[in-house]
C-alpha cells in the first residue's frame, strides 16, 4: 500500500540572512518520517552479497591464469568490496540496537581483513556532521584543496593506492610497539586511527565504553596483519596472491578517495562554522544516470547532500526520499542546486584553483 505523505509548506528557497536551514530540516522530515526506519533484511542481504561478490570474484583472480580473466576479476573483486566496505558509513549513524550483530559481522567480513576496523570511522565521521564543526579546522574530513596546493588531488589520490601497504605497517608494527612505547600509543591514535583527509586533525582518546571494541579490532587487525605476510614468506600463500589481494585493496581505497572528492564542492576555505543551510549546498547530490554513479557512489552515497540534510536515513530510502522531495520543492529551492550528473565535472571543479572555478 502506498504510504500517504501529508503537504507541507517548505521553507527551503534561497537562504536570506538569519536563516540557518533548521527549518529546512524540519520540514524535510515532515516528508521522509515515515522512510527513517532501517531494513535489517535489506542490509544484511545488501552486505553478504557484496562481500561475496568481491571475496569471490578475488578467488576467480587469484587461481586464473589468463591476464584479462585476472584483470576483470580484480575489478569487480575491488568494486564488491568498495560496495561492502562503505558500509562503514552506515554503522555510524544507525542506532544502537536496530541491525542486531551488524556490527561484528560487517568487522568480520570486512573491517578485519581490509584493515579498515569500524573504529577508525566510528567516533570520526560524527564529527564531520556536527553543525558547529563541518568545515572548519576541527572537521576530520573536510579538505582544504584551495588552501594547500595543485597537488593537492594527486596526492590524495597518491595516499589512497598506498594505504593498504601503509595499514599494514601501522597494525603489524604499529600496534605492539604502541602497547610498548606510551608517547607512540599516544600519536598512532591522534594520528593514524582515523579515516581522516585532514591532516591537522588529532583523534582523543576514546571513550571507556568504546575503548574495550577498539583494542579487540585493533589486534585483530594486528593478527591478520602478521598472519597474511607469514603465509605469503613461507609460501602457504603465494606472493602473486599477496600482491593480487593488495591490489585490490588499493582499488577500494582509490575508488574511496575519488568518491570522497566528489561528495562536496570544499568551498569553506577559511574554515569558518557553517549553517545548515550553508552544509547543503557545500554538498553534492547524484542522482542521475543511476546504474554508474551506483559504481563509484554506493551505499547510498550519491545522495550525499540530502544525507547531509538528513544523516539517519537509511541508505536504501535515500533514493526514494530524494524523488518525493524532487517532486514536490519548487524550482528555485537550494537543494534543487546539489544536483551534479557528472563526476568528471565535480573532479574537475574542485580540482581547478578558486579563481578559476569561481
Amino acid at each position: 500500500m502506498a504510504t500517504m505523505v501529508r503537504p507541507v509548506r517548505l521553507n527551503v528557497s534561497e537562504p536570506v540572512e538569519g536563516e540557518d536551514g533548521t527549518q529546512l530540516a524540519r520540514d524535510v522530515h515532515a516528508l521522509v518520517k515515515d522512510l527513517m526506519e532501517p531494513s535489517p533484511r535489506i542490509y544484511w542481504t545488501d552486505l553478504l552479497l557484496s562481500a561475496g561478490l568481491g571475496w569471490g570474484a578475488l578467488a576467480v583472480a587469484i587461481s586464473s591464469t589468463s591476464p584479462w580473466v585476472t584483470t576483470l576479476a580484480v575489478v569487480v573483486s575491488g568494486l564488491g568490496l568498495y560496495r561492502a566496505a562503505l558500509f562503514i558509513h552506515e554503522l555510524t549513524h544507525v542506532r544502537s540496537g536496530t541491525l542486531p550483530g551488524f556490527y561484528w559481522g560487517w568487522n568480520t567480513l570486512i573491517g578485519v581483513p581490509l584493515l579498515l576496523p569500524a573504529f577508525v570511522y566510528d567516533g570520526v565521521h560524527q564529527l564531520h556532521h556536527a553543525k558547529t564543526k563541518y568545515g572548519t579546522l576541527e572537521d576530520p574530513e573536510y579538505i582544504f584543496i584551495q588552501r594547500r596546493s595543485s597537488w593537492t588531488t594527486a596526492y590524495l589520490i597518491g595516499h589512497a593506492v598506498l594505504l593498504p601497504t601503509v595499514l599494514l605497517l601501522r597494525f603489524g608494527l604499529g600496534t605492539p610497539l604502541g602497547a610498548l612505547v606510551p608517547k607512540l600509543g599516544v600519536f598512532l591514535r591522534e594520528r593514524a586511527s582515523s579515516l581522516a583527509t585532514n591532516p591537522d586533525f588529532r583523534r582523543k582518546a576514546p571513550k571507556d565504553a568504546d575503548r574495550t571494541r577498539w583494542l579487540a579490532l585493533e589486534w585483530a587487525c594486528a593478527a591478520w596483519s602478521w598472519a597474511t605476510v607469514a603465509m605469503a614468506a613461507t609460501g602457504v600463500i603465494s606472493w602473486r596472491t599477496f600482491v593480487l589481494a593488495l591490489g585490490v585493496a588499493s582499488l577500494v581505497a582509490l575508488v574511496n578517495q575519488v568518491r570522497t572528492l566528489a561528495a562536496h564542492h570544499w568551498d569553506n576555505e577559511e574554515g569558518h562554522e557553517m549553517t545548515l543551510a550553508g552544509q547543503l549546498l557545500d554538498s553534492v547530490n547524484c542522482p542521475e544516470t543511476a546504474w554508474i554513479n551506483e559504481l563509484w557512489a554506493p551505499v547510498g552515497l550519491r545522495f550525499h547532500a540530502l544525507h547531509h540534510l538528513m544523516p539517519g536515513l537509511p541508505y536504501h530510502n535515500l533514493s526514494k526520499a530524494h524523488a518525493r522531495l524532487i517532486g514536490v520543492l519548487p524550482p528555485e529551492t537550494i537543494y534543487r542546486r546539489t544536483v551534479w550528473d557528472s563526476l568528471t565535472g565535480l573532479l574537475a571543479k574542485v580540482s581547478r584553483p578558486k579563481a578559476a572555478a569561481a
